[in-house]
């Protein structure tokens, strides 16, 4: 879908540019709202009287964006692109309309749903749109311009968020993002209509949608709403709804990812699996950070949170690093050596519940663990594509997607059962706390972080069978100009940065932090 188009430049040439700054700044806007809605929840919840259904608020989203991203793919591959991303966008701005209006809490949750259904259109289309627009020399940098695009947001959101939450209320938070999205789809637009819509081959029938799929999707978005439920109830009556969880879970993902994911088969397989395998791993552990040092080391919440900012410059840098041309004959060893980093650094998290190591510990070691992220999310996506047959693009990128996801739910209800098994849920309060409750149960954040770094290492193994029959066979990718433009792209959400030799480049990712 490029052959009318000048690929000598980078993404931030003339051909690409406007394109480029309308779907990385969709993807920044998606990141600002990731990080300002969780600060406002709580306060939400409260007004509502529904803090007893807070966790469904972020469930609600995550069932409902498993079954979007599935649809996405059957859709895009058909119709192109455009059809899902702009009802994405739309359905996603009702959402955070909905949410913010609400007056009840399961309104609120009614909304979260619908934006969850959103964001999983916006994901997938945003994949396809990158396989269909870009060549293949430009795509590392795309996906690094959308890792880069969470810098900004994971560092000003909370603040931002906090702050209107405390002036004007936390309504303003959900309804004042929807009307920012309208400029950048605008802007990206004809861009989209003149090189990603419509089918593949306009000469070829559109097929018809693959219902049984869509029926598969259903499955895992109720299977995995049944296991988060589950997740929070460790009474005996829990196994009943996790047992029908798992029933209805496993064929589908059976049915949807590519056949030999969970063998590791050299290629498209091993790729989709590392998704899930990096993002699970990290994600996990990483929501248990901060309650670690507020609950352990007596740290107040901001700089809890403060201790991991470091981790967004780092990841970006990391999507970056994999965007060089120079590093491509090289991919399979960035994305072991990056499992690594991020073994090691979930590893070392948990070394601050000895009082005499200091704190500070913590970011040193998320941040190498970010960087290695950063080379993992984004060249997952790169190699996807890469490994994807132009009419799969929409599948295949569900396919990451519900990987990433899947393994999100999987890791944080086991996760979290372990912590709450082994009292994690009355875990005391170090330096300041009664000296009897202070750091009473270590072992509970032990518990999470040790089977984490032990999941992490195993992907490391599984990096090194990423290259398949196609990559075997053919030369490594022409390397881009070396001064054509590149940009980074951070992970399971979307991050924005302009890092170049000689002259700007956008680079992107997604992460799935929802």
């Amino acid at each position: 879908m490029t052959d009318d188009t000048d690929d000598t430049g980078g993404v931030l040439s003339k051909p690409y540019r406007a394109l480029s700054i309308g779907i990385v700044s969709v993807v920044l806007l998606i990141a600002f709202e990731a990080t300002a809605v969780g600060t406002a929840m709580p306060v939400a919840a409260r007004e509502l009287d529904g803090v007893s259904l807070y966790a469904f608020a972020f469930s609600g989203y995550f069932t409902t964006s498993l079954f979007g991203m599935v649809l996405s793919g059957q859709w895009a591959d058909r119709r192109g692109p455009l059809g899902p991303l702009a009802t994405g966008i739309a359905l996603f701005a009702a959402g955070l309309l909905l949410s913010g209006t609400a007056g009840a809490m399961w309104l609120f949750i009614a909304g979260r749903a619908v934006q969850g259904l959103g964001g999983g259109l916006v994901i997938v289309g945003l994949y396809v749109i990158v396989s269909r627009a870009y060549p293949e020399h430009l795509r590392a940098s795309i996906m690094a311009a959308f890792a880069a695009s969470w810098v900004v947001p994971s560092v000003v959101g909370p603040l931002i968020s906090g702050t209107v939450t405390e002036h004007l209320g936390w309504r303003w938070v959900f309804v004042g993002i929807p009307v920012l999205v309208l400029a950048p789809l605008a802007l990206a637009l004809p861009a989209i209509r003149r090189t990603a819509s419509g089918p593949v081959d306009p000469d070829t029938p559109v097929a018809a949608f693959d219902w049984r799929r869509i029926r598969l999707a259903l499955g895992i978005s109720l299977g995995a709403g049944l296991l988060q439920y589950a997740g929070q109830d460790l009474r005996w009556l829990s196994l009943l709804p996790a047992a029908a969880g798992g029933a209805v879970l496993v064929p589908a993902v059976l049915g949807l990812l590519p056949k030999g994911t969970y063998r590791a088969a050299r290629g498209l397989p091993s790729v989709v699996l590392l998704r899930g395998v990096a993002a699970g791993a990290f994600i996990t552990a990483e929501s248990f950070v901060p309650l670690m040092l507020v609950t352990q080391r007596g740290l107040s919440p901001t700089m809890a949170g403060l201790s991991l900012a470091v981790g967004g410059a780092t990841w970006a840098l990391g999507s970056y690093v994999q965007s060089r041309p120079r590093m491509e004959p090289y991919r399979s060893r960035l994305v072991a050596s990056g499992m690594v980093l991020v073994a090691a650094s979930i590893l070392a998290a948990p070394s601050v519940l000895i009082e005499a190591v200091p704190v500070w510990v913590v970011g040193v070691a998320w941040g190498f663990g970010c960087f290695g992220m950063g080379m993992v999310i984004a060249s997952t996506s790169v190699l996807l594509l890469r490994l994807s047959p132009p009419a799969d693009a929409g599948s295949n990128s569900a396919a990451l997607q519900i990987s990433d996801g899947l393994s999100n739910v999987i890791l944080l209800a086991a996760g979290g059962a372990a912590f709450a098994a082994l009292g994690g849920g009355t875990v005391g309060t170090g330096h300041g706390a009664d000296a009897g409750a202070a750091g009473s149960h270590p072992g509970a954040f032990v518990a999470v972080f040790l089977p984490m770094a032990v999941v992490a290492l195993a992907g490391a193994w599984v990096g090194t069978r990423l290259q398949g029959p196609r990559d075997s066979d053919e030369a490594a990718v022409p390397a881009p100009d070396e001064t054509g433009l590149v940009v980074t792209d951070v992970v399971t959400d979307v991050r924005m940065d302009v890092l170049s030799d000689t002259t700007p480049d956008v680079t992107s990712d997604v992460r799935t932090r929802e």
